[in-house]
């Protein structure tokens, strides 16, 4: 009868944890990987539309500014009155008394190539910091998306581990009331094993509590509006070594802030160069005096500006724009002597995690066989029970600590493929 309570309590334990299997049965999804969260990561995220609309709105300002470079039409019309009462009033020879205008004007600036160019270069500029500021938010989110999910597994592995500890227990549990019954072992033998047990029950729990907090985290961080669970795929990282790339993705940041600058100081030369405009217009002007009906007509002209002096604005435009060149040098030179580190450090801790595998394995493989050998002798009452509980734990304790190193080899990996694009 034990045997059956003890066995229908591991049914409800596997019913716990998996009941996600249950909930994914009607969409099929038994399981999910590190790509899949990425990607909706991505689709839902806000910040993606964003700037795909501010691409779009760039986009849009460049046909504005092509639309300015063409001739400019206008309707426009005035009209005044000035009285003179006995005797009072404005000078008619100044105000003509009354005036009236309607006129159509077309304007041209004659816009020198190289401020059209320019411009344009401004907007195309413009546009590549969009897209580099939107990849390395996805990298961002991607690399946060990551870390989360690594943490999820390790809790989701930790699952399943304390779930097998636990099946082996209470196993022996069992065998070990009969020979307790059966004066093989003392009562207090067999007390020592069932806090064991019921402690690693308590651990079991644990790790499903802090596996669906990890999960729900992901799912928070993804955007998913879910609070069911799904078996998580192992998550795999490309690891090449300490290879950098030869022009890494962060460097395109200094590199469009330098092309940013160099466009700011033409800017500033090509806005000292004269500027020049006609315009033609035709309608109606007349100040009602002589044969109003005569006063249609049409003029044409042109206006021309040459600047001459300004008080030195240019030079100090100019010794601002060496300025921001300068802090901008200084930050690229410090990135690249970070980043160099940053990866050499990553890589040493990688090759270091790497050197524990072999090491850890072979405690693993120990501590396994030494509980085996426990058991076997289990059955013929030849083990001491606190002998056997502390080959349990150091069992337990290798595990633990393999899949730790794994874990934090995995984050490494993550981080550094983060920063050597």
């Amino acid at each position: 009868m034990e045997h059956f309570k003890k066995m229908r309590y591991l049914i409800l334990l596997l019913i716990c944890f998996f009941s996600l299997a249950a909930a994914a049965q009607s969409s099929g999804e038994l399981s999910r990987d590190l790509n899949f969260f990425i990607q909706q990561a991505l689709t839902l995220n806000p910040v993606s539309r964003d700037f795909k609309n501010q691409l779009l709105m760039t986009k849009i300002d460049s046909l504005r500014l092509r639309a300015g470079y063409l001739p400019q039409v206008t309707a426009s019309s005035t009209g005044l009155y000035a009285p003179v009462i006995n005797g009072y009033g404005y000078d008619e020879a100044l105000t003509n008394a009354h005036t009236f205008d309607a006129l159509l004007t077309a304007n041209y600036n004659l816009i020198n190539k190289g401020l059209k160019t320019n411009g344009q270069q401004q907007l195309l500029l413009q546009m590549d910091s969009i897209k580099y500021v939107a990849k390395r938010s996805e990298l961002d989110l991607g690399k946060t998306i990551a870390e989360q999910y690594i943490n999820a597994y390790a809790s989701q592995q930790q699952v399943m581990f304390n779930l097998d500890v636990c099946n082996l227990l209470d196993r022996e549990e069992v065998l070990l009331k009969q020979l307790t019954r059966s004066n093989a072992y003392r009562q207090t033998d067999y007390l020592t094993f069932l806090v064991t047990l019921k402690q690693q029950q308590l651990q079991l729990k644990q790790a499903e509590l802090q596996f669906k907090n990890d999960y729900a985290a992901l799912n928070y961080l993804t955007g998913i509006k879910d609070t069911s669970t799904v078996m998580l795929k192992e998550p795999v990282f490309r690891f090449e070594g300490n290879t950098l790339t030869n022009h890494p993705f962060f460097m395109q940041g200094f590199a469009i802030d330098s092309a940013k600058n160099s466009n700011e100081r033409k800017a500033v030369v090509l806005n000292y160069l004269p500027k020049a405009s006609v315009y033609i217009n035709g309608g109606y002007n007349s100040s009602f005096l002589l044969q109003p009906y005569k006063n249609f007509g049409t003029s044409a002209g042109f206006t021309l500006s040459v600047p001459i002096y300004d008080g030195r604005q240019k030079k100090i435009q100019l010794d601002k724009l060496n300025l921001q060149a300068q802090t901008t040098t200084a930050y690229r030179d410090f990135f690249i002597n970070q980043h160099r580190q940053q990866i050499d450090m990553l890589y040493q801790q990688i090759t270091a995690t790497e050197g524990l595998y072999v090491q850890i394995k072979d405690q693993i493989k120990f501590a396994r066989s030494l509980v085996e050998v426990d058991l076997k002798l289990l059955r013929t009452g030849d083990v001491k029970i606190a002998d056997l509980v502390i080959a349990i734990n150091n069992y337990m304790a290798a595990q633990n600590q393999f899949r730790q190193t794994d874990i934090n080899r995995l984050k490494l990996i993550n981080q550094l493929n983060y920063w050597n694009r």
